[in-house]
């Protein structure tokens, strides 16, 4: 699928860059041919205005062919134009040949072939090829007949000729080069989208997963009630005890898949304003103190007073929550928990410590991932998901944060959360 995707990105891609290229070279094209034409057409009326009043005849002295060079006989003045070679005919009504004029010898044969090739296109200016020489022509009235002006324009049709094989040549290239440059950023387009998409699909998998444990139980203890139809409820009151708790932890599981489905998709903006951070932390350890004592936790803490945050205030409470708790489910009995907060230049830095087994190298990078768990039998028997952290990642990501982990394996393991200091 997301190969298809690629290619279908990549033929869109080089559609629009062909087009554009299309475009841009026709209009360089046109703007040079419009140019060539514009000076064969000055050079054909200075050919025209040098030859205009002159007596032409059939013995005008000619130019001799020298080596390479070209030798004027006598002094007869040269045409105004030095780069390619012209003549002139004078025709009768009837379109007779009745003078011409050149500058180097041409066979008279060719001189009809001139004219009965400018006189048939029944235009006043054009061109025509004889011989593998591109001529222009131009075409006016004299006396009772027609002056014909011709020019070689060879060299200024190779000009052109030679644009069109160049931008032909330089748009392979160039196609060439930028296939594989949208290939490339194609696949790097591509891949957070394939990555996503991934996770989706692990996400639904996961959660399926854990759904299934519970509706099994559920259902392995609705047969063991129905199996007793007769029996009171206070004899079968533990099978609805594990009815109830698997409900429970059910309805735990689709509210976190809820608030992350919401968190991630929703449009809605939360209210944010400004509040003592320092508060509420002290709030939550006063919270939790009982369960620190109740697992034979020590808890140490240290709180930068009067320390202001600027963000929803709830949610906030809820990722302070998310982290002692995580620190509980994983320091031993007797182990340590430290709390600390305090300002940090422009950040306000928040740290859970807990020492433990910490967290192996090689998983360290999981651990926000949404159902990722360290220890799956510890986790399973607290009643979490995995889902904890995942929760406080989006949230401090969403005001502005960001959350981190440091680890040293059978020691202890920190969770770094910094937020923008409000400035108050």
């Amino acid at each position: 699928m997301f190969k298809r995707l690629r290619n279908r990105f990549l033929v869109l891609n080089l559609v629009i860059i062909s087009f554009v290229m299309f475009i841009a070279f026709l209009s360089i094209y046109l703007i040079t041919y419009n140019n060539v034409q514009t000076d064969i057409e000055n050079d054909l009326r200075r050919v025209l205005e040098f030859d205009k009043g002159l007596e032409i005849n059939k013995n005008s002295p000619q130019l001799e062919f020298v080596g390479a060079q070209r030798l004027p006989v006598d002094n007869h003045p040269q045409p105004p134009s030095n780069r390619s070679i012209s003549f002139s005919i004078r025709v009768d009504p009837n379109g007779n040949i009745t003078d011409f004029s050149s500058a180097f010898e041409i066979d008279e044969e060719f001189y009809e072939l001139a004219k009965d090739k400018a006189l048939s296109s029944n235009s006043d200016i054009g061109k025509f090829k004889a011989d593998d020489t591109y001529w222009a022509f131009l075409i006016k009235p004299y006396l009772s007949g027609k002056q014909l002006v011709f020019l070689d324009i060879t060299s200024r049709q190779a000009i052109l000729a030679n644009l069109v094989y160049t931008f032909t040549f330089v748009a392979l290239i160039m196609l060439i080069v930028i296939f594989f440059i949208s290939k490339f950023f194609a696949d790097r387009a591509i891949k957070p989208v394939q990555e996503a998409f991934e996770k989706q699909k692990q996400f639904v998998a996961d959660a399926s997963h854990e759904l299934k444990t519970p509706l099994a139980t559920i259902s392995t203890n609705a047969d063991a009630l129905l199996a007793n139809p007769e029996d009171t409820i206070k004899n079968q009151s533990k099978w609805l005890y594990y009815i109830k708790s698997e409900t429970e932890r059910m309805a735990k599981l689709t509210n976190d898949l809820l608030y992350l489905a919401q968190m991630d998709y929703s449009e809605v903006k939360m209210v944010f304003s400004d509040f003592n951070l320092s508060k509420l932390v002290e709030n939550a350890i006063l919270t939790m103190e009982a369960i620190f004592f109740e697992n034979g936790i020590s808890l140490s803490y240290e709180i930068e007073p009067d320390l202001i945050a600027h963000g929803n205030q709830e949610q906030i409470q809820q990722v302070i929550m998310i982290l002692m708790d995580n620190a509980i489910k994983y320091t031993d009995h007797q182990g340590k928990v430290s709390v600390f907060l305090k300002k940090q230049q422009n950040n306000l830095l928040f740290s859970v410590t807990n020492t433990g087994k910490g967290i192996p190298a090689e998983n360290i990078d999981r651990v926000f991932d949404r159902f990722y768990r360290i220890d799956e039998s510890r986790t399973r028997k607290s009643g979490g998901y995995g889902l904890g952290l995942a929760i406080a990642k989006t949230i401090v990501e969403q005001h502005g944060g960001k959350i981190s982990v440091k680890s040293i394996p059978d020691e202890s393991t920190t969770f770094y959360i910094k937020l923008p200091d409000c400035g108050i």
